[in-house]
């Protein structure tokens, strides 16, 4: 569906479980011959999947775009472009990642492939979750079954014709849609996967939990958040809360790491609401086939009413409604466009502080000094990403820095920075176990062997 006209532009093959075992059987026949390939060999593959994905770059973009309604621009500079970075990051590691080496005390430790994976892959960003999967599986010589999310089949189609044109081995590469009942739970259950590695809500995470857990599977989870965005009291205010409520609404808010929590000091607190008011008045909502900095709609009618209805619960615990609020934008009648939203008088333990809402919705909590920053920050059942907003002197940013060392969380951003491609991406608790990207990507999909001589 495009969810901007909320018509059906394309039909996919739902899967079932007999393909499931079509596709596991493929990937388990050609595991002996691609996991004995060598470093040099799975570069050259990496190298040929990056020239081919450059040159149906556009393409990716488009589907990208109309299948999930991520404005054009924003498909352009960063959905798309995910699938060359991430790639980029892997192969940086790969160069020098540590097969086989000595151990203190002598033995030889070899990291090998795990063996068959199945990947399960979300629909907020597509091509970026599956990149950050298959290229270091690729990388560490394992074969794999891709279940896309069913809302966004399309830019998976065209990266498994990529990885064809790009010479990846039959068997080694295989795809499957369906939904997460059918084919994700025919994945995680399957006795020939070795691995599971998923990204998506942390509900869904638990019930592939489950169903891998009689196989003792290796799984590895990428989940939900609800990140905190900490502004400290001499940080540059119309700059610090312009940029946390904007990165907030990017995407439609339908990110996992977005910073939808902001924590402003009391005696700045009236003064960042208002700013984050007008932020979110001055954001356009639009087509997202046109080109431009504003904002899409939300990827479907289910989101829609999620988003909806967690909106009417903050106004009905009390929450102040700053800006945006319930319904469609004026004007538009169709679509899954919502109104970029902000909450202020917000407390910790109200729903729209607790749950992750996947909508354009800022949450703004005071609080009272530094360690209430921290024990708010800490206050939540997810630990994905953390944001700190200091001022320009040493000693702030020194505060920042100590700051970020008690946030529990995987990532956490200082003054807008961003993690780079090659770094780890996952968090701590509910927001899942394992880390995405360069090294530490090669690593999940690597069982480790001790050979003493």
């Amino acid at each position: 569906m495009n969810p901007a006209t909320e018509e059906a532009f394309a039909t996919v093959a739902m899967g079932n479980s007999a393909d499931v075992d079509a596709a596991v059987a493929a990937a388990k026949a050609a595991f002996p011959s691609f996991s004995r390939t060598t470093r040099a060999e799975r570069l050259d593959l990496l190298a040929a999947i990056r020239e081919v994905y450059q040159r149906r770059y556009d393409e990716m973009s488009a589907a990208i775009t109309e299948e999930m309604g991520a404005p054009i621009s924003l498909s352009d500079r960063a959905q798309a472009a995910v699938g060359i970075g991430h790639l980029d990051g892997i192969v940086a590691a790969l160069e020098t990642f540590d097969f086989e080496h000595r151990n203190a005390v002598g033995d030889l430790i070899r990291h090998e492939p795990v063996g068959v994976c199945g990947l399960i892959t979300p629909w907020n960003w597509p091509i970026n979750q599956i990149a950050l999967k298959v290229i270091p599986a690729l990388a560490a010589g394992c074969t794999m079954v891709l279940k896309p999310s069913e809302l966004t089949p399309m830019n998976a189609l065209i990266y498994a014709e990529i990885l064809a044109e790009a010479g990846v081995p039959a068997g080694v590469f295989n795809l499957v849609n369906g939904d997460g009942p059918t084919v994700g739970a025919a994945l995680s259950a399957h006795p020939d996967i070795a691995m599971v590695s998923f990204t998506g809500s942390t509900r869904a995470g638990v019930d592939i939990s489950r169903a891998a857990a009689p196989g003792v599977k290796r799984v590895t989870l990428e989940l939900g958040g609800k990140s905190p965005n900490i502004l400290l009291d001499d940080c540059d205010l119309e700059a610090a809360v312009t940029r946390g409520a904007e990165h907030c609404f990017q995407n439609t808010g339908q990110s996992c790491n977005a910073p939808t929590r902001m924590l402003v000091p009391e005696s700045r607190y009236e003064a960042a609401m208002e700013i984050a008011r007008e932020v979110a008045e001055a954001t356009v909502v639009d087509l997202p086939a046109k080109p431009g900095p504003h904002i899409g709609p939300l990827v479907s009618q289910v989101q829609f009413d999620k988003v909806q209805a967690l909106i009417q619960t903050g106004i009905d615990e009390g929450a102040r409604l700053v800006a945006g609020g319930p319904g469609r934008p004026e004007g538009v009648n169709r679509g899954y466009f919502v109104r970029p939203t902000v909450f202020g008088d917000v407390t910790n333990d109200m729903t729209i502080a607790r749950e992750e809402i996947f909508g354009p919705v800022l949450a703004m909590i005071s609080y009272a000094d530094e360690a209430d920053a921290v024990e708010i920050a800490n206050d939540t059942p997810y630990g994905l990403a953390a944001y700190i907003q200091t001022g320009a002197s040493e000693e702030s940013q020194a505060r920042g820095l100590a700051m970020a060392r008690e946030i529990r969380a995987g990532m956490v951003h200082l003054n807008g920075s961003d993690i780079a491609y090659g770094s780890p991406f996952g968090g701590y608790k509910l927001s899942g176990n394992g880390r995405e990207g360069g090294v530490y990507g090669i690593e999940d999909f690597c069982e480790i062997k001790a050979i003493s001589t």
